[in-house]
C-alpha cells in the first residue's frame, strides 16, 4: 500500500541548488532511513513532505485520509499548556472518544448517549490511552504531568514533541534526528518500541545502531542522486563500497572509508546477545580486548602534539552538588597517557558538569582538580561556535591556527583539515551565516583540532552530524595519540573509539568500567539476569508452598493497569445511575429499566474486580 510518492521535486535557494527531479514512495510496514551530507538538503526533503514548504518544481501525493506525524528538530509547541494538556490537545481519534464519554457523564440522564459512549470506550480501547501516555511519558523521563511546556529545557520539548508522535500512532512517522537529547536507556527503549508497533518510519539518523537494528531501507542523497538499499546500514556499507568502485573519480578516500567501516562491522559481536557470569566475573578478559581493538587500529595520520608530563590530571576526593542533588561523592581518579574515556548515564546525573570541573570550568565543592602544567585542552561544548558577521569558513578555523604539526616535520593546513571534514576549498569561502546546523558542528569541530590539544575532550560530539562525517571524525579520534574523554548517546561511536567507561549511576555513584559500550550492555544486562536469577531463587526457597509463584506477562500488566481504570470508571457509573432511583417521579417501568441497566454495571465491575484481584495476588505471588 503505497502511503506517499514524492515526483521530481527541485529545490534551489538563489544560485545553490540543493537537488532536483528527485522521486521515490514510502509504502506500509516500510522503515526507512534517509541518509547524505549535511548541507545537501535532508531538511529541506523532509519539509517539502510535511508540507511545511514547497518545492521549486515537482509534487508530492498523499493517500487520501493518511495519518502523518513529524518530529522536527525544533518542536512548535504551545508554551501555554501543561505536559498533558498538550498531549490530549493533540489530533487523536480516541481523544474524541474520551470527550464524548466525559461529556455524557455530565448528563446522565440521556442514557441513549452515555450507552453509545461507553460502548465507544471498549470498542477503542480507550480506558487503555491513559496507561499508554504515562508509559511513554515516564520513559521519556516526561512524569511531571502538571508542568509548563515553558518551563521545560529543550531537550524535554523535543522528547514531548516525540511522546505527542507515538501517542498519535500515525500511519506514518517522519522523524528528523530522533535520537537526539534522548539517553541511552530512552534510546534503546524507542528501538523496542519500534519493533513491536506496526508503524511507517521515514527518518533522517546518525544514529547508527539504531539505523541496523531499526530500519529496513536506506535512500541515500549522493552528489544530487538518489540511491537505494534494500537492507540495514550493514547492507548499505557493503551496497556503498561497491558502488564507489565503479566510480575511478571517487575511489580514493571514500572507498578507504567505507571499507574501513564496513571491516569493522563485520568484526563486531552483535551486542546484547550473550548473558554468561563469566562475562561478569571476567573483566581481565573485556580490558584486554579493549587494549586490543587500539592496537589494531592502523594509524594514518601521525600528529605531533605537546607532549604529555607524567601529571596529567588527577581527582582527589572530588565532591559536587546541587542543592539536593549529589554529582561527585569523594571521587577519585589519575589520568594516565593515552586514556580514551566514555562517560554514559541517564540525562541529569551530571555528565557535562562533570567535563566542566574537569576542565577547571566549575569549581568543587570540596576535594581537589590537579592538572599537569603540560596539558592542553582541546573542549568540544553543546553550544557550537559563535562567529563574526560576513566571516567565511576558512577565516573561522585559521582565527584558532593555520595548521596541525605531524611527525618527520610534515603538517596538515586549515585548508586541508576542512578538506577532510567534507568541506571543498569552494565551501571554504563560503560565509559561514550559509551554512547549515551540521556543517556549522562540523567547522566547530576543526576550530577544536586546528588547535591541536593533547586532551580533548567532547561533549556530544555527534549531535546533527552525518554519518559520512563521522567515519572522518571517528578516523582521527582513533590516529589521536593524546587523553580523549566523550560524552555520548551514539553507541556505534563510542563502541569505536573508548577502551572503558565512567558510568554515572546518579546520587553520586560513578563507575569505572574496563570495555566500550557493548561489552558494557552485556555484563549489565547479565548482572540483572543473574540478580533475578538471585531473586528468584530466594523467593522459591522461601515461598516453597506457593505452586502459582509467575510473575504477570506483558499483556497481564497492561490488562492489570488498565483494570484499575475501568474499575474507576465503573464505580462512578454505579454511583449516577443509583443517584437516579432518588427520583420520586420514576414510574415502575422506568425503575424496572434503569435496575436492568445498574444490574449490568454492577456485573461488569464484579467480573473485573475478580480478574484484577486474581492478577494481584499472582503479582505478589
Amino acid at each position: 500500500m503505497n502511503y506517499l510518492t514524492v515526483e521530481n521535486i527541485a529545490k534551489s535557494y538563489g544560485e545553490l541548488t540543493l537537488f532536483e527531479d528527485l522521486s521515490f514512495s514510502v509504502h506500509k510496514d516500510q522503515k526507512i532511513a534517509f541518509v547524505a551530507k549535511n548541507g545537501t538538503g535532508k531538511t529541506s526533503i523532509l519539509n517539502i513532505i510535511t508540507q511545511l514548504d514547497t518545492p521549486d518544481s515537482g509534487q508530492v501525493v498523499f493517500r487520501k485520509n493518511i495519518r502523518m506525524s513529524y518530529l522536527s528538530q525544533e518542536p512548535h509547541l504551545d508554551e501555554s499548556l501543561t505536559v498533558e494538556d498538550t498531549i490530549f490537545n493533540s489530533d487523536n481519534p480516541i481523544l474524541d472518544v474520551i470527550k464524548n464519554y466525559e461529556k455524557a457523564l455530565l448528563n446522565p440522564e440521556d442514557e441513549e448517549v452515555y450507552q453509545r459512549a461507553f460502548e465507544q470506550m471498549d470498542i477503542n480501547n480507550a480506558w487503555d490511552f491513559e496507561t499508554l501516555y504515562k508509559q511513554i511519558l515516564f520513559k521519556l523521563k516526561l512524569d511531571q504531568l502538571d508542568q509548563k511546556v515553558s518551563e521545560l529545557s529543550g531537550g524535554q520539548k523535543k522528547r514531548l514533541s516525540l511522546a505527542n508522535a507515538l501517542i498519535n500512532k500515525p500511519d506514518l512517522l517522519i522523524l528528523d534526528e530522533p535520537t537526539n537529547h534522548l539517553d541511552l536507556e530512552m534510546i534503546e527503549w524507542l528501538e523496542e518500541f519500534f519493533a513491536k508497533e506496526n508503524i511507517t518510519l521515514f527518518m533522517v539518523t546518525h544514529d547508527r545502531y539504531f539505523l541496523e537494528r531499526v530500519c529496513n531501507e536506506i535512500i541515500e542523497l549522493d552528489h544530487g542522486k538518489l540511491h537505494f538499499y534494500k537492507g540495514n546500514y550493514s547492507y548499505y556499507l557493503e551496497k556503498k563500497e561497491a558502488r564507489i568502485e565503479q566510480y575511478e573519480s571517487e575511489t580514493g578516500k571514500a572507498k578507504q572509508l567505507y571499507k574501513k567501516e564496513l571491516g569493522w562491522m563485520r568484526k563486531q559481536p552483535k551486542a546484547r546477545t550473550t548473558k554468561s557470569k563469566s562475562r561478569i566475573d571476567d573483566f581481565a578478559d573485556i580490558k584486554h580486548r579493549a587494549n586490543q581493538r587500539r592496537q589494531d587500529h592502523e594509524i594514518q595520520l601521525e600528529l605531533n602534539m605537546e607532549r604529555l608530563g607524567s601529571k596529567i590530571l588527577e581527582f582527589h576526593k572530588v565532591s559536587k552538588a546541587f542543592d539536593d542533588k549529589l554529582i561527585l561523592d569523594k571521587f577519585n581518579y589519575v589520568f594516565q597517557k593515552g586514556e580514551r574515556i566514555g562517560i554514559i548515564g541517564k540525562n541529569g546525573t551530571g555528565k557535562s558538569t562533570f567535563l566542566n570541573i574537569l576542565s577547571e570550568r566549575e569549581a568543587p565543592d570540596s576535594g581537589t582538580v590537579t592538572v599537569g602544567e603540560t596539558v592542553k585542552f582541546g573542549y568540544y561544548t553543546q553550544k557550537g561556535i559563535t562567529v563574526k558577521p560576513d566571516q567565511k569558513v576558512i577565516d573561522v578555523v585559521r582565527e584558532f591556527g593555520d595548521y596541525i604539526p605531524l611527525k618527520k616535520g610534515r603538517q596538515i593546513s586549515a585548508q586541508q583539515l576542512l578538506e577532510r571534514f567534507l568541506f571543498d576549498r569552494k565551501k571554504q569561502y563560503d560565509f559561514v551565516e550559509k551554512l547549515s546546523g551540521g556543517e556549522r558542528k562540523r567547522l566547530y569541530l576543526c576550530t577544536i583540532l586546528i588547535q591541536n590539544p593533547n586532551f580533548l575532550i567532547l561533549d556530544e560530539p555527534t549531535n546533527d552530524l552525518d554519518i559520512v562525517t563521522l567515519n572522518v571524525l571517528e578516523q582521527f579520534l582513533l590516529d589521536f595519540p593524546g587523553c580523549l574523554i566523550v560524552v555520548s548517546h551514539d553507541r556505534y561511536f563510542m563502541d569505536k573509539i573508548v577502551d572503558h567507561l565512567f558510568v554515572f549511576r546518579g546520587e553520586g555513584v560513578v563507575e569505572n568500567f574496563p570495555g566500550n559500550y557493548s561489552d558494557f550492555r552485556v555484563y549489565d544486562d547479565s548482572k540483572e539476569v543473574i540478580q533475578e536469577a538471585d531473586d528468584a531463587s530466594k523467593k522459591e526457597k522461601k515461598n516453597w508452598k506457593k505452586e502459582n509463584n509467575i510473575k504477570l506477562s506483558y499483556s497481564e500488566q497492561k490488562e492489570y493497569k488498565s483494570l484499575e481504570s475501568k474499575i474507576s470508571s465503573l464505580e462512578y457509573d454505579k454511583k449516577e445511575f443509583e443517584k437516579k432511583f432518588l427520583n420520586p417521579e420514576l414510574s415502575t417501568e422506568q425503575i424496572n429499566e434503569l435496575s436492568e441497566k445498574l444490574q449490568k454495571i454492577i456485573s461488569s465491575l464484579e467480573e473485573k474486580e475478580m480478574r484484577w484481584l486474581e492478577l494481584s495476588e499472582k503479582q505478589e505471588g
